[in-house]
């Protein structure tokens, strides 16, 4: 079963990462948008629309990614201090009761607004241009699919979880400054009391 925990996390690591050189692309049309209208005096017809297209873009396909990660905002003031298998049993009842029935609802009605919008071969009307956006909601279903597949591993922690009384391990590539610090600083008072 880790094996396949794995395996889905790092379906959910490439999508991450791939979607998250939107911010980079996203970050030089807004900077050559800003260049183009006070330098130049010259707005282009189109940076408004590249923004939210790019934004959307990185905000759902992130989604899977981030629950990967364990790294979704959650209100774990009262959660942290409990011992892993409630965690875990809490964890799983809140899977199936609201996580699965809204990524389910996501996908059906993403399906339906992506198919129709490419139907009408969509185009934005914020901008004289309007460049097409289908392609963009055509990533709302397949955003909520890797949702799916993701909340399937989690699940799969879960159960793992209840059974050992411990967490199983996740991928990590990116770890928080704050955190580094605190682990380093409660290493340093270890070191320190053994040292008296």
């Amino acid at each position: 079963m880790n094996r396949a925990i794995l395996f889905i996390d790092s379906i959910s690591a490439w999508a991450g990462k791939t979607f998250g050189w939107c911010i980079l692309i996203l970050t030089f049309a807004i900077s050559y948008e800003v260049l183009a209208r006070y330098l130049l005096r010259a707005p282009t017809e189109w940076a408004f629309d590249v923004s939210y297209m790019l934004y959307g873009a990185l905000f759902m396909m992130a989604g899977a990614y981030c629950l990967a990660r364990n790294a979704h905002v959650r209100g774990d003031f009262i959660y942290r201090f409990w011992p892993p298998r409630v965690q875990a049993s809490t964890d799983l009842i809140l899977f199936f009761l609201f996580f699965f029935p809204g990524i389910i609802a996501l996908i059906y009605s993403g399906y339906g607004f992506a198919r129709l919008s490419w139907m009408l071969n969509e185009h934005s009307p914020f901008s004289p241009r309007g460049p097409p956006v289908y392609p963009l909601k055509m990533l709302i279903p397949v955003a909520g699919v890797l949702m799916f597949i993701q909340g399937v591993a989690e699940v799969m922690r879960c159960i793992i979880c209840i059974r050992t009384g411990q967490w199983p391990q996740r991928l990590h590539d990116v770890e928080e400054l704050e955190k580094l610090a605190l682990e380093q600083a409660t290493q340093q008072k270890l070191a320190d009391k053994s040292a008296v």
